[in-house]
């Protein structure tokens, strides 16, 4: 015991100092001091900077694709989707010899033919028909009586502004650009809009061809490389989700292409059966207005104004029947075929396939049709492989 005042004692040379705080010294854990500390911290800090740089750099080199990618997204899209729906033709004739270069060129040159051949041949008897239309409707105002039918007159809502419409265009006396002469503005900017989304659509049209020909071409390569990152990043949960959102895109293809053709052939069916003039040229325009999606609203136009024509002929049985024909299986056949010819080629409820093609739709528009299914099937794969893994651990 040392009594207060004594002095410490040293420990013998050669033996580390005691610390009350961290116990007796050992020579060979020997404790680090500041300088290496200080090192160890300015080391962390660099590390820091140096990863910070790198995500910046990162950073601006996706912003920098996305803004070189942004102009022509649509139509990489396009092409992707398009790729995807002809994959199995593309397979077929890969298997049959053909090498992948030949096989693309032949295949882009199909999708000229079949798109552009028909537009080409309709396009000069489309416009006389709209020439005929146009003069057959002067025809029809100058016949028209003073006053509107009394049921016209009454109907709710819309009764009055019928009437004083009418009014308007006896007293033009058939002349077309007096009854339109009001709404001249708005028919312009529509017209010029419609010009304006037909040349882009022309052009994203062309584009998407292209990039369905790279596809077709090194499509073996680029879906081996998307199937290796996704394995690295979900595994083979995310490999599978993959696999579901390409047979979702294919899937809806065919339902909007055979929905399409099936409304084709529909409208060109019920206008034989009523006696319209050129019934074929009738089922290719709602063939058309019906794959552009933008433009199916205006199908109702075409099975309405052949019963329009029809009433005027006074055959108004067969208007009536064309009305009940192009209301009932032509436009009605959009909502219902659609949705189950989407669903053949999904392992997906029905349920969950309506609400992505017209939740896509309504939010993204027309690539809304394929993206709004291809998330959900992608969102359904990854539910039903945690249910999976989850049950065993569950019972």
């Amino acid at each position: 015991m040392k009594l207060p005042g004594m002095p410490l004692e040293l420990p013998p040379a050669g033996e580390p100092a005691s610390d009350p705080e961290h116990g007796t010294g050992d020579a060979s854990t020997p404790l680090p001091n500041r300088r290496e500390m200080l090192d160890s911290a300015t080391g962390r800090t660099v590390t820091l900077i140096e990863q910070t740089i790198i995500v910046i750099l990162f950073s601006g080199l996706v912003f920098g694709v996305i803004l070189v990618l942004r102009p022509v997204a649509t139509a990489i899209l396009f092409g992707a989707i398009f790729a995807i729906a002809t994959w199995p033709v593309r397979a077929c004739l890969i298997r049959s010899g053909l090498k992948p270069g030949y096989t693309a060129m032949l295949m882009l040159l199909a999708a000229l033919v079949l798109a552009g051949l028909p537009m080409l041949v309709a396009a000069p008897r489309l416009a006389v028909r709209l020439a005929d239309g146009a003069q057959q409707l002067e025809a029809a105002l100058l016949t028209l009586p003073s006053l509107p039918p009394d049921w016209a007159a009454q109907l709710p809502l819309v009764g009055d502004r019928l009437a004083r419409g009418w009014q308007r265009v006896t007293n033009a006396g058939g002349d077309v650009e007096t009854v339109l002469a009001p709404y001249a503005d708005w028919i312009r900017q529509s017209v010029l809009a419609v010009a304006k989304a037909m040349a882009e659509s022309v052009l994203q049209f062309v584009l998407a061809l292209v990039v369905a020909a790279m596809f077709w071409t090194n499509g073996d390569a680029i879906n081996d490389i998307m199937r290796d990152v996704a394995r690295r990043l979900g595994g083979e949960t995310a490999a599978e989700a993959l696999e579901a959102a390409g047979r979702s895109l294919r899937s809806v293809a065919y339902g909007v292409v055979g929905t399409a053709i099936i409304q084709g052939i529909l409208m060109g069916v019920g206008a034989a059966i009523a006696g319209l003039p050129a019934p074929g040229l009738l089922g290719f325009v709602v063939l058309l207005l019906a794959i552009s999606q933008i433009g199916s609203p205006l199908i109702v136009l075409v099975w309405g104004g052949g019963a329009w024509w029809l009433f005027r002929q006074g055959a108004e049985g067969w208007g009536i029947f064309e009305l009940l024909w192009g209301l009932l299986l032509v436009q009605a056949s959009d909502n219902l075929l659609r949705p189950w010819l989407i669903s053949q080629g999904m392992a997906m409820p029905l349920t969950l396939v309506i609400l992505g093609v017209f939740g896509g739709f309504l939010s993204l528009g027309f690539l809304g049709l394929f993206i709004g299914p291809a998330l959900l099937a992608v969102a359904f794969t990854l539910l039903q492989a945690w249910r999976a893994r989850a049950a065993p651990s569950g019972a």
